[in-house]
């Protein structure tokens, strides 16, 4: 996925870029604990349906009326496989995930993602450098501490669910690089659209359905995650691949976990363990050895005015 550079931005100022880290950190963190209390009134794949069909309706709908080109059929046909790893087996997974193990330990669970998109990459051809393998071992040294006593050793479906999201993701970012897909907004848009259908027809196979009026506070958990997850937050990141080192921008993937940690403790009332806390430690630091190592292998890249984001760069959260 790759987004047209013909036109140079203008520099951002440090609080322009300090308030996008902020909502990309805030938002995408904040969207776990959503995920939890959305859960309350609706079903794990009916939430994602709606969520991705509106967000992904909105969005498709403005970019058209701003000039935006329409994918073209054989990229909607891409878009639809894709959107199997990066919106049903991920995103939906999460939300299955989250019927019986906490938001905050989902974040920690996610946040191994880019240890797999590391090793896919390497088996695409891609030869790691020491450091990575040295951020790669330990982040999976981490992610098997986290397995082996955790509150996930209790629920084997919690496991399998977010150990599938984070490879499902991983698997999706590496192999898109290779596809034809349109500009990152107007992708974004086109898979949550056709991962909405995947979600549906999970929903309608696993026998899901909303049985009573959702309440309150669950409908207003779907709409932020529509409106602060899947849109905001997602133009925030956008807006700093084209503004900053794609290491910065990427640096969510270290930063949600420990403010979903937190969200979960002091609103969603979830409690941790210092093993827990522990695991997401070790994860956390596998993670930040392979981000430094990229960001210094990519050094002598263009700077950001000039650089034409990858379809990798261009994603959204597993939640």
């Amino acid at each position: 996925m790759t987004a047209s550079a013909s036109h140079a931005p203008r520099a951002a100022s440090a609080l322009a870029i300090a308030l996008a880290l902020a909502a990309v950190y805030v938002l995408w963190g904040s969207t776990y604990l959503a995920i939890r209390f959305a859960l309350e009134s609706y079903p794990p794949f009916l939430l994602g349906a709606i969520r991705m069909a509106i967000a992904g309706a909105l969005m498709y709908a403005v970019l058209r009326w701003r000039g935006a080109k329409a994918p073209t059929g054989r990229q909607w046909r891409t878009l639809a496989v894709l959107s199997i790893f990066m919106v049903l087996l991920s995103n939906g997974l999460v939300n299955l995930a989250e019927t019986e193990v906490g938001s905050g330990l989902a974040a920690i669970a996610v946040a191994s993602m880019p240890l797999f998109a590391g090793a896919f990459a390497m088996l695409r051809g891609r030869h790691p450098t020491k450091v990575e393998w040295v951020g790669t071992i330990i982040g999976f040294l981490g992610v098997i501490w986290l397995n082996a006593g955790s509150e996930l050793s209790g629920s084997v479906l919690g496991m399998v669910c977010l150990a599938t999201a984070a490879i499902s993701w991983a698997w999706g970012s590496i192999w898109s690089r290779d596809q034809d897909l349109p500009e990152p907004f107007m992708s974004a848009a086109a898979q949550m659209l056709a991962g909405s259908l995947w979600m549906l027809a999970a929903a309608l196979v696993t026998g899901e359905r909303i049985t009573a009026v959702p309440t309150a506070q669950a409908t207003a958990a779907m709409l932020y995650l529509v409106v602060a997850g899947s849109i905001f937050g997602f133009t925030a990141y956008i807006w700093l691949l084209h503004h900053v080192r794609p290491a910065l921008a990427t640096s969510y993937a270290y930063v949600n976990p420990p403010i979903a940690v937190f969200f979960g403790a002091m609103l969603g009332g979830e409690h941790f363990t210092a093993h827990d806390l522990g695991a997401m430690a070790v994860i956390l630091v596998g993670v930040v050895i392979i981000t430094l190592a990229k960001a210094r292998a990519g050094a002598a890249t263009p700077p950001p005015a000039t650089r034409r984001p990858d379809a990798a760069d261009a994603r959204e959260g597993a939640a």
